[in-house]
């Protein structure tokens, strides 16, 4: 099994790391093409004005100056030359779950390659500030995920669908289980955070600042918070389909 293994942290990514020694453990035949740089938040966005710059740094390993999505392209259109077998996208530094995976990178990769008609993963790991540094147990992931990750292969993606893998940020003999659980419709998160540079004209960060919300009990937010390692199939049809019938009444 020739599998791919990407991310949107950038190809320095402890969690890259991570994702080769679990994607290891599955089969002998991994490759890496990742971006050159830290992607986060990009989502399913692709550089179309600016040239892709490939630049080789081991055996099957590759960097590209351009975004997740560029990567799983470049990979299966020039360094591979062939659709893999499955794609694994992450580890990903933070959980991916409710409103996240609109923007996610990682999420972005694995949704190229279902487009590509390719087995795809997203896989991640959440984590906690503790005086202000990240924690991010990435031996949680390391432990749990090779026998996850065998059972989805196993199982097969359906045209269409791919995975989005959780890991709580708790330690391994703490996880509670494994719960499939829908994506949670939390609500938006993002601020401005509007500081003065050194001759005081103003520019802007945009910042997570989460607001305090009841969660959807059984959603992938709520389990993650439980302790609970979360599977969610995604769908790339967007279609609101329970609309259909009233837009075609509405529109004769």
């Amino acid at each position: 099994m020739r599998i791919l293994i990407t991310n949107d942290d950038g190809i320095h990514a402890p969690g890259l790391e991570v994702l080769h020694r679990i994607a290891r453990t599955l089969s002998d035949d991994v490759w890496i093409v990742a971006p050159e740089t830290d992607q986060s938040g990009l989502a399913h966005s692709l550089t179309m004005n600016d040239p892709l710059r490939l630049r080789q740094v081991d055996e099957q390993a590759f960097a590209v100056r351009g975004t997740p999505t560029d990567c799983v392209i470049m990979a299966v259109r020039k360094v591979i030359g062939e659709k893999p077998d499955l794609i694994l996208s992450g580890v990903n530094a933070g959980k991916n779950a409710g409103d996240d995976v609109l923007y996610s990178g990682t999420v972005a990769a694995a949704i190229e390659g279902t487009l590509l008609g390719i087995p795809s993963i997203a896989v991640s790991q959440a984590f906690q500030r503790i005086d202000g540094r990240k924690e991010i147990p990435w031996e949680t992931a390391e432990a749990l995920a090779p026998d996850i990750l065998r059972k989805l292969i196993a199982h097969g993606c359906p045209h269409g669908i791919l995975y989005n893998v959780n890991f709580p940020t708790v330690p391994v003999d703490q996880v509670v289980g494994i719960k499939v659980a829908p994506q949670a419709a939390v609500g938006h998160g993002l601020t401005i955070d509007e500081r003065l540079d050194g001759r005081s004209n103003p520019y802007f960060w945009l910042k997570y600042q989460r607001p305090v919300e009841e969660i959807a009990v059984g959603s992938d937010v709520e389990a993650l918070s439980k302790g609970f390692v979360t599977v969610t199939p995604l769908r790339l049809d967007m279609t609101a389909h329970d609309e259909v019938a009233a837009l075609s009444t509405l529109f004769g």
